[in-house]
């Protein structure tokens, strides 16, 4: 039987809001947490887009059972690999177990902000491959140094270390992604339910499926909120990870409607529908599977989980 999970759209909410609905989360029985790292949201609509590292902290402060793995951080360009495993390491060390470090190749949305270029995709796997090298070989502990092609550090220590290995795991989109991830990480992350990836990772370690959905009183009210507040969703092809400001996504939208997002997404209050997607990651081959409620109504989610999804999946 799958775990079930919560998705924390730092996007979307405010970073006390995040803190509040993890501890929300860990009341209605959820095993796990995903928290977003991003430096811009998605569309200005959603306007937030916390500092991830300070979210992580306070949901340790408040929680107790709850594991929570960020979702996903990219360590390639806007923040550098060694800076990625200071902080997990710390964060780790504040929730003993109970923390993971999600991994990925990212967005130009949020790494084109230090004016670097944004490499292709092949290049942007073998960044991510080294990072994962350098954070590990920190994690090791004592002084490290590391010369890789891409990234040094010279004769680093990280001195707040936690008593198990840092679990990390990788997202993928692609099968040469969910390759990777089965050589380099603990488990993998995805936001579809493509068997195709799930086969290609490989590993034997835990698969993250991120289920997308609207509740609310209706379909044509769920519809609505979830175009405003998450139509980036409907974003064709590569768009998700070349366009480099929220504008181009809501310019994006300009030629979408509610009904495309209806579409990729379970919108309103039918059990079902919610069953019928999640049934897909887990035949896909997903053994965690974790639910995005879309917009600013997690309260109406909460109680559609327990009182119409918790039983019956």
């Amino acid at each position: 039987m799958p775990e079930y999970g919560y998705q924390l759209s730092a996007e979307e909410h405010a970073p006390l809001d995040l803190v509040r609905n993890a501890g929300r989360a860990e009341e209605e029985g959820f095993a796990f947490a995903l928290v977003s790292d991003h430096f811009h949201p998605w569309l200005d609509r959603q306007g937030h887009s916390a500092f991830v590292w300070n979210v992580v902290g306070a949901i340790a402060a408040t929680t107790e059972r709850l594991e929570l793995g960020t979702g996903v951080t990219c360590p390639l360009i806007r923040i550098h690999p060694a800076i990625v495993a200071h902080a997990a390491a710390t964060s780790a060390t504040m929730m003993p177990g109970r923390f993971f470090l999600g991994v990925g190749t990212g967005e130009n949305l949020n790494e084109h902000v230090l004016g670097d270029r944004w490499p292709a995709p092949d290049e942007r796997l073998e960044l991510l491959e080294e990072a994962v090298e350098l954070m590990r070989t920190l994690w090791e502990g004592g002084y490290q140094t590391f010369r890789g092609d891409h990234y040094v550090v010279e004769q680093a220590r990280l001195y707040d270390l936690p008593d198990e290995p840092i679990r990390v795991m990788v997202a993928a989109a692609q099968p040469n992604a969910a390759e990777l991830a089965g050589r380099i990480g603990d488990g993998l992350v995805s936001t579809a339910p493509d068997r195709e990836v799930v086969s290609s990772y490989g590993g034997d370690g835990p698969k993250y499926g991120k289920v997308t959905i609207c509740w609310a009183e209706s379909e044509e009210e769920a519809k609505q909120t979830a175009f405003e507040w998450f139509s980036n969703t409907a974003a064709p092809g590569e768009l998700a990870t070349e366009l480099a400001l929220p504008r181009h996504y809501e310019q994006v939208a300009e030629v979408l409607s509610p009904e495309d997002v209806g579409e990729k997404i379970a919108c309103g209050p039918d059990p079902d529908r919610v069953l019928e997607q999640a049934k897909e990651y887990e035949d896909a081959g997903f053994d965690h599977l974790y639910f995005h409620q879309v917009g600013p109504d997690q309260d109406g989610f909460f109680r559609f989980w327990r009182e119409e999804l918790r039983g019956r999946l």
